[in-house]
């Protein structure tokens, strides 16, 4: 299995048929599991502030001929076509979402200096809205703080569904954060402790191919990172 992640800026009203619209994998070949967003920033504040243009779309595929398939040919993948998507390989995951299998059966190995990607799901506990909110905003503080993120962007699927994708360097940069930097060591404490959602699942991925640019960004790959 692979996993593919979508963004483009495609204004409000697109960006809200996107997400209504969905993406049905009884309806699509090879597709496992998708979900279709609205964009945030990731910031310090309590609330985030949402992107209403930019429409993403998180998708599970059985591999690369399926999703080359439904860029060639379906309507979501022209809409979505002037932003960028990349492609992933899962090397890691813990936790679970209803209507995705296990991403992987044990860890894969990634080398120090290639680049990785993180996404984060949760189903939010409407009542730990708040405490959830105060804890994602020390950790995203702490991500735009550090230079190894090359781009990140928050993810909803209201009312329940939030989620983060973030692209980073290097895998050994990306560890340096999530477990020596404070605001995400709180709030993996926080998560514990806490239970914020009714399920969360949290994944790392090897980027292998990309198109596009994020927010001007050139989006790297473990292909790349071997070249150089």
């Amino acid at each position: 299995m692979i996993a593919s992640v979508h963004l483009a800026d495609v204004g409000p009203r697109r960006a809200l048929s996107v997400v209504r619209g969905g993406l049905d994998p009884a309806a699509v070949d090879g597709l496992v599991y998708a979900d279709t967003h609205v964009g945030a920033h990731l910031g310090a504040g309590l609330l985030p502030r949402p992107r209403p243009g930019r429409a993403g779309l998180v998708a599970f595929w059985e591999d690369d001929a399926a999703l080359d398939a439904f860029l060639a040919t379906h309507a979501l993948a022209r809409t979505l076509a002037p932003g960028f998507h990349l492609r992933l390989e899962p090397l890691r995951a813990s936790g679970s979402w209803t209507g995705l299998p296990p991403l992987v059966d044990a860890e894969r190995p990634v080398d120090d200096e290639e680049p990785v990607a993180v996404l984060t799901y949760g189903r939010l506990r409407k009542r730990r809205a708040l405490p959830f909110l105060r804890a994602s905003a020390v950790a995203e503080a702490d991500a735009l703080a550090a230079p190894a993120m090359l781009a990140g962007t928050g993810l909803a699927s209201p009312p329940h569904v939030v989620a983060t994708f973030s692209l980073w360097r290097t895998a050994r940069e990306m560890r340096e954060y999530a477990y020596r930097g404070h605001g995400h060591t709180a709030a993996l404490h926080a998560v514990a402790q806490d239970d914020f959602h009714h399920e969360s699942l949290f994944a790392r991925f090897r980027p292998y191919a990309a198109a596009g640019t994020w927010d001007g960004v050139a989006l790297p790959t473990a292909a790349a990172a071997v070249a150089a």
